[in-house]
């Protein structure tokens, strides 16, 4: 079965949820979180995506963000969880997937 396309929208905000896998833990300390966020900072800048709030758990993250080019956000995570994954990978001594497969988005509506 094929995948269902991500949003072809610009502009518009967007959640974006991505758990650890089994729902385990994904981020495992103070080190993990600074380094997301860089990565983070790094992916939207490079891919022109505005971020209007996030929230690191130790188990998933939420997003906010807004992409500016048609498929920025999906380049995104897949830049960040490429590099974090490599990142978790090699000061943990592990090996193997980190996140429970694709991120989830939904459009955010306004609140009028």
């Amino acid at each position: 079965m094929p995948r269902r396309p991500r949003f072809p929208l610009t502009g518009h905000p967007l959640h974006v949820v991505q758990r650890g896998n089994d729902r385990g833990r994904c981020l495992f300390g103070e080190a993990d979180f600074r380094f997301y966020l860089d990565a983070l900072q790094a992916a939207v800048t490079h891919y022109r995506v505005q971020v209007h709030a996030h929230m690191l758990m130790t188990n998933h993250v939420h997003l906010l963000v807004a992409p500016l080019d048609l498929g920025a956000v999906s380049r995104t995570m897949q830049s960040v969880g490429a590099r974090f994954v490599r990142y978790v990978n090699l000061a943990r001594g592990r090996t193997g997937t980190l996140w429970e497969g694709r991120y989830r988005a939904c459009r955010v509506g306004e609140d009028a």
